[in-house]
């Protein structure tokens, strides 16, 4: 209930976002005519569409193994990837990536926390990279305004930047800790944790960065992962649309990632199928009863997919959603009373 109360905010604001999202696009279209697309879509692509969501996550679970230095087998590393977007996709809060560092840490040898968080992280980048990629390529093609260019040329520099600084501090892990160190051997404040061991232990995570094969295994099964992805979305549009279009689908699958961020309900349900709806508008598709059917196929079909290969991974794991909860909180609440008590020793 204590989290309940204390988290209330986001919830209904991630509430509020879902239900004017779909306000707005359930007052522009004709029901009956979205039906219509529905009943008009051919099943076969979207099997196809869901077998390639299958080898994209397969792909993203091999990136983790990589990034992991192979602390997991990858049949488990596939098993913990489908419930983190299992859970990301039904709990609030996004938990997801705290139910994987949880996972993570019940393998033998357990993963500590601080090095999944740190693969993570990295990860992210990656993916962000990938994406600011995807819209990069979508808006040289695409008849778009000049500045939504510019700002996408200007966030790939600034991930590009990001990442190598990680790289850097990575290959000079020594160094970094010796400067954390001088830190903290000055400012009282830092000398209440232990910021040197956590750092030790976040920069062992990215130790794969300072690896060139390792490095260039984690670019190319994200390639590969989003390669897939795209592949997906390409085909699922000749579902619903008589000739598909790469620079459709790269537009699209980028404004679908940037809508994960927004505040909404679990599965992010409204911000999703809007971010769709309008690159296609964008792009002049007209319809936007068929482009509101496609938006919720390939918005269906990725969470089916995640719930299918979830209860699976969950399975395979031995735990409930339930007990999966309650040890996510637990380690959080661990993780705090450990800062507490090297605060009180000190």
């Amino acid at each position: 209930m204590a989290n309940v109360v204390k988290h209330w905010r986001v919830w209904l604001l991630g509430a509020v976002v879902s239900v004017v999202a779909i306000l707005i696009i359930a007052s522009q279209i004709n029901l009956d005519e979205m039906v219509t697309a529905f009943q008009n879509a051919t099943p076969i692509h979207i099997l196809e569409s869901a077998l390639l969501v299958v080898a994209g996550l397969f792909f993203r679970a091999v990136r983790w193994r990589v990034l992991l230095s192979g602390g997991l087998p990858l049949g488990r590393a596939f098993n913990i990837i489908n419930v983190t977007y299992l859970a990301n996709g039904i709990l609030p809060l996004r938990l997801g990536e705290a139910a994987r560092m949880f996972l993570a840490t019940r393998a033998d040898p357990p993963v500590p926390v601080f090095k999944s968080a740190s693969t993570i992280i990295v990860e992210r980048l990656l993916d962000v990279l990938a994406v600011l990629v995807i819209l990069a390529l979508s808006l040289s093609a695409a008849p778009l305004p000049d500045w939504l260019r510019t700002a996408a040329s200007f966030s790939v520099v600034l991930v590009i930047f990001g990442f190598l600084t990680l790289v850097i501090l990575a290959s000079q892990r020594d160094l970094t800790l010796r400067i954390i160190g001088w830190f903290v051997a000055r400012i009282a404040l830092l000398q209440r944790v232990d910021l040197v061991g956590w750092a030790g232990h976040f920069l062992d995570g990215l130790k794969p960065l300072t690896q060139p094969s390792a490095l260039f295994s984690a670019l190319l099964w994200t390639t590969v992962a989003w390669g897939f992805s795209l592949l997906s979305g390409y085909i699922l549009m000749q579902s619903f649309y008589e000739t598909p279009d790469w620079v459709a689908t790269l537009l699209f699958t980028a404004a679908a990632s940037f809508a994960v961020a927004v505040p909404a309900v679990p599965g992010n349900v409204g911000p999703y199928e809007a971010a769709i709806i309008a690159s296609m508008s964008a792009l002049g598709y007209e319809s936007l009863e068929v482009a509101t059917a496609f938006a919720l196929a390939v918005h269906g079909v990725n969470l089916l997919i995640n719930a299918i290969l979830g209860t699976v991974g969950i399975t395979q794991e031995g735990i409930s959603l339930r007990q999966l909860v309650q040890g996510v909180r637990g380690m959080q609440t661990q993780n705090i009373q450990n800062v507490q008590a090297e605060v009180y020793d000190d």
